[in-house]
């Protein structure tokens, strides 16, 4: 008896299984050549100094002839800074924006809620800096000398941040099985009671993978932040004191640096490459526990 051939139906499936398997592996491998070419950039001053003097000196002068420092600690504290304070920020508007969308607001306004706050993480971060320059800056600096610093940079963060927050939210609140809810009615629950009692503690753990994602895209910020932060190498010892994070770094002098100044600048950028991956890694690892959670009720 002659083979039979394969349905066109089970054609179709083995390519498109062979090109996803495909996209996959090659999204996988840039992401691995990336982080091995900025290591291998980064090896010469990291065999020079070590990573412990990078992590543990706060002094930042790259270009002194005489004795050249590379210090990330303040740089590392200032980036931290402006990201929990984004997050302080926007942590609380966007889990109220989420829980009204998805639990309070009558259907139309939940979708136009959704498309502006869509909207809003569409904008450009230029154009976020642009505004917290001509804006946000001179407000905070009425009276004194400048606004640029911890305070601005956050409150802009916020803003950009926002709309992760608030969508992970949302889309954690969807989650939540109905019948939780309804029992909750039937128990004569009213809306925020139900929303505070039952939706909140059942979405928690996708409401924390969401924070993690937007502190990931607070660290990695450049252009906005750049425009308002001041840009001076020091602690952040106040909000209205000006500040460098990681990212403004690297832009600020990559277009100038060589040699061993160059190299520090990879350094630089492959530390926050392992810390944007570390944070990846803990969102991936909450939302696998709230899925087995949520497996192991039903």
């Amino acid at each position: 008896m002659l083979p039979q051939r394969p349905p066109r139906r089970a054609v179709r499936d083995s390519l498109l299984r062979a090109l996803v398997l495909s996209s996959t592996l090659l999204a996988a491998s840039l992401i691995f050549l990336m982080l091995a070419f900025v290591a291998g950039e980064a090896q010469p001053a990291l065999g020079a100094r070590g990573l412990g003097e990078f992590l543990t000196s706060a002094s930042w002068h790259p270009t002194d002839a005489s004795a050249p420092e590379f210090g990330l600690l303040a740089m590392l504290a200032a980036t931290g800074a402006t990201a929990l304070g984004a997050l302080l920020i926007a942590g609380p508007l966007g889990v109220a924006t989420g829980l009204f969308g998805a639990l309070i607001a009558p259907q139309a306004w939940a979708r136009l809620q959704r498309m502006l706050i869509e909207l809003l993480a569409g904008i450009p971060s230029v154009v976020y800096g642009l505004w917290g320059l001509v804006v946000l800056v001179p407000l905070i600096g009425a009276g004194t000398r400048s606004g640029q610093g911890l305070l601005a940079a956050s409150l802009v963060l916020a803003l950009m941040i926002l709309p992760t927050v608030a969508l992970s939210t949302e889309a954690a609140l969807q989650a939540v099985p109905r019948e939780l809810l309804r029992g909750g009615a039937a128990l004569g629950l009213g809306p925020i009671a139900r929303a505070r009692r039952i939706a909140l503690p059942a979405a928690r753990s996708g409401i924390v993978a969401g924070f993690v994602l937007a502190i990931g895209r607070a660290i990695g910020e450049t252009m906005a932040v750049l425009m308002v932060a001041g840009n001076i190498v020091a602690w952040p010892e106040g909000l209205r004191e000006p500040l460098r994070t990681m990212t403004a770094n690297i832009a600020l002098e990559m277009g100038y640096a060589t040699s061993a100044h160059r190299s520090a600048l990879f350094v630089v950028g492959l530390v926050l490459m392992m810390a944007v991956i570390a944070l990846v890694a803990l969102a991936a690892l909450v939302r696998g526990r709230a899925s087995s959670v949520q497996e192991a009720r039903a």
